[in-house]
């Protein structure tokens, strides 16, 4: 794991094919759709020849993607793995979907209309919305700042949905147990990062995301708002229509890849059970002794450190 353009993709391939016995699996919640190929920044059809690759190109861009469903596809691809003598490698920056999958979350339900009725009522009156969640589920809202109005109106929205206390699904997100699951994340300093982005999506034109993204926008199944929402093509769509120049909207996708790296780095941070390297070396290193030390593992049945 680390954050975008960080080199950690094509470190677990250079791993995995080394290793043998190793297929990815992506944790990438834009990598899962079709015709999205250029600034989701996916593998390479060459890469993907070199080791097997789970969770790309599942999804049409007309639908959802949401945790529960990455999760349970996560989950069966895994079981499957195992089961053929394959050990999975979870490669990818999404860190919600890492935390369902390591951590076996409890997903609440999603509840739409519920939602958008608490939305609306967000907009002229979250104070009262977060004292109402005070009242209902005191530890929920004791978990969640009254400042943030998508966190407040989930909670309500499944306390209302489902007939359960939003607290009652778990711990949160701030809490991390044991987990069998070893965790290496790659590091850079952020000036190395904000420069390899920079680059990255200076490439992505030279690739053609201007016309994939005018493919997307012209197709007769529309796309779903989460598909809608990624960074480099919400960028395009927004040129397309007249909102930015192409230099605008450049400058607009690089900002927010670099603040989606900030995020990474903080959500990814957080977590003490990642082992940290701050070189490639290194974490190829790390990720070779952990992968070897699976394999022991199956063959003697015991579980290493």
């Amino acid at each position: 794991m680390g954050t975008t353009a960080s080199g950690k993709s094509a470190l677990a391939i250079d791993v995995a094919e080394i290793q043998g016995d190793v297929e990815i699996v992506s944790v990438d919640s834009m990598a899962v759709y079709r015709e999205m190929d250029i600034a989701t920044a996916k593998p390479t059809a060459a890469q993907r020849r070199r080791v097997p690759h789970h969770l790309i190109d599942i999804l049409d861009p007309a639908d959802e993607c949401t945790v529960s469903l990455f999760q349970s596809m996560a989950l069966h691809a895994m079981a499957a793995l195992e089961d053929q003598g394959r050990i999975p490698l979870l490669v990818g920056g999404t860190g919600l979907y890492h935390r369902s999958i390591i951590d076996r979350l409890e997903i609440p339900g999603q509840y739409p209309e519920v939602r958008r009725s608490l939305e609306q009522r967000s907009v002229d009156n979250l104070k009262g919305l977060y004292e109402e969640l005070a009242n209902k589920d005191p530890l929920a809202a004791s978990r969640i700042e009254p400042s943030n109005a998508r966190r407040v109106v989930r909670a309500l929205e499944v306390i209302e949905g489902s007939g359960r206390l939003f607290s009652s699904y778990g711990p949160g997100l701030r809490r991390y147990g044991e987990t069998s699951v070893c965790q290496i994340g790659l590091r850079h300093d952020s000036s190395f990062v904000e420069a390899a982005i920079e680059a990255r999506v200076l490439g992505w034109l030279d690739e053609g995301l201007l016309d994939e993204a005018a493919g997307l926008r012209g197709r007769a199944g529309g796309m779903s708002r989460t598909a809608s929402q990624a960074i480099g093509y919400r960028e395009m769509f927004e040129h397309l229509d007249g909102a930015l120049s192409l230099d605008e909207a450049v400058a607009a996708t690089i900002r927010r890849t670099r603040n989606l790296a900030r995020r990474q780095r903080s959500w990814f941070a957080r977590d003490p059970r990642v082992l940290w390297f701050d070189d490639p070396e290194s974490a190829r290193a790390g990720l070779m002794d952990a992968l070897e030390a699976v394999a022991v593992s199956r063959t003697t049945g015991a579980v290493g450190d």
